[in-house]
């Protein structure tokens, strides 16, 4: 029988797990690291979930259809997904761009052959590296841009698409190839729906599991007194901040019962290590949220009580957009 597929959207999930076996085995870590190779999506980062849900709400809500125009904020990976995925399906995009995004990720925008803006070009925000990044006002701003051009905004940050595509196919993914044994869920988050999705369908299945939220600490974020100019890229603090700047999916999901029994803060440097260790030991190839939610979990996976216990991490895309980066640059 044909397995020919008619779109790279119909190859969207189904990613592997694969343990870090050589590295348990290196350091005699108990615990089992077990991370979901979501780079492995068309193309290359958990974001295409997202892009495939935003596009298929639009049309199953009768806002979209073939030929129109996507506008979205974006690190690089839900822009780069909405490219792919929407040409795939007969959309076009034009992304706004967070500072920050890896050169890697912009040529890639060109290759598309879209029109890339930026932060600074949403009047709404372009002072938030003096004032923090509102997410409000950024959704404001991108609203209104939308609507003076005629755009169809996706809202990847509050779209509960986002989330519930994760919960009917990256939660259900985890269960299955685990048999149901999953003790710790790890993930990092920037607009959150896939730690949301994800951590309520697994809780959902087993109220134990421990849902673990990482977030870059203070001296790897850009609008922090404190930032050491090496960030974690795509990524939104979880906890600990005011609540305009909490990810709008934690908030409204709160209702639904969803809530973290830990946050982890991880610098970037460490991040950094982390990645370019496991290339070495699990031939890795680690991007940066992916290598610093790995850090987390490695954290909890030296912990007496993890012993035997699987922690699934979440690796969101992998190293070859940050190669212009000091992700993978030898310390001195």
């Amino acid at each position: 029988m044909s397995k020919i597929h008619k779109s790279i959207a119909e190859l969207v999930g189904h990613t592997p797990l694969v343990e870090l076996s050589n590295y348990e085995e290196k350091y005699g870590l108990k615990a089992h690291i077990i991370g979901k190779l979501e780079y492995l999506n068309p193309t290359g980062s958990v974001k295409d979930r997202l892009a495939l849900a935003l596009i298929q709400d639009g049309e199953r809500r009768g806002l979209i259809k073939k030929g129109d125009t996507l506008i979205d904020v974006t690190s690089g990976n839900t822009g780069i997904g909405l490219a792919g995925i929407g040409h795939a399906l007969g959309y076009e995009f034009e992304p706004y761009l967070e500072p920050g995004t890896t050169i890697e990720r912009v040529q890639i925008f060109e290759g598309y052959g879209l029109n890339v803006k930026s932060f600074y070009d949403i009047e709404e925000v372009k002072d938030f590296e003096k004032t923090g990044l509102v997410l409000d006002d950024l959704i404001d701003g991108i609203k209104r841009i939308a609507k003076e051009k005629g755009f169809y905004y996706t809202g990847q940050t509050v779209n509960e698409a986002n989330q519930e595509f994760h919960f009917k196919t990256t939660g259900p993914e985890i269960w299955e190839d685990t048999d149901g044994k999953v003790d710790y869920f790890v993930a990092m988050g920037g607009t959150a729906g896939t730690i949301v999705g994800t951590g309520r369908y697994l809780r959902e299945k087993n109220p134990g599991v421990k849902i673990v939220g990482v977030q870059a600490a203070k001296s790897s974020r850009p609008d922090s007194p404190d930032f050491t100019g090496h960030i974690v890229d795509g990524t939104l603090p979880l906890h600990g901040v005011a609540e305009p700047l909490v990810p709008t999916l934690i908030k409204t999901n709160r209702d639904n019962g969803f809530q973290f029994d830990e946050v982890i803060d991880i610098k970037a440097e460490d991040a950094y290590a982390t990645a370019q260790e496991t290339a070495k030991t699990d031939g890795l190839f680690l991007g940066t949220s992916a290598a610093a939610a790995l850090t987390a979990a490695i954290q909890i996976a030296k912990r007496p009580e993890a012993a035997g216990k699987n922690i699934v991490v979440i690796y969101p895309d992998n190293g070859y957009k940050y190669l212009s980066t000091e992700l993978y640059k030898k310390q001195k």
